[in-house]
């Protein structure tokens, strides 16, 4: 059951890299970003998509483990 398990996630991981892949590269085209005041070089869209991509992946988790660890601590302290 465990080589299933390892085959599927396997499958799993290299669709999802060939999706990035082809998405990398259908987005091409330059463009640059200005937000406030500050401005981006112009680079391809995707790499821009890509970013806040891994950004999302980084700060969700970070803020869900802040918020456990939050939550742990006010429970610890009403006992």
């Amino acid at each position: 059951m465990r080589g299933v398990k390892r085959v599927f996630a396997v499958l799993i991981v290299l669709v999802v890299a060939l999706a990035v892949l082809a998405f990398v590269l259908e987005n091409q085209q330059h463009t640059a970003l200005s937000f406030i005041g500050w401005a981006t070089p112009s680079l391809p869209v995707s790499l821009f998509v890509v970013l806040a991509l891994i950004i999302g992946l980084l700060v969700g988790p970070a803020l869900v483990l802040l918020s456990g660890l939050k939550n742990s601590r006010r429970l610890k302290h009403r006992a």
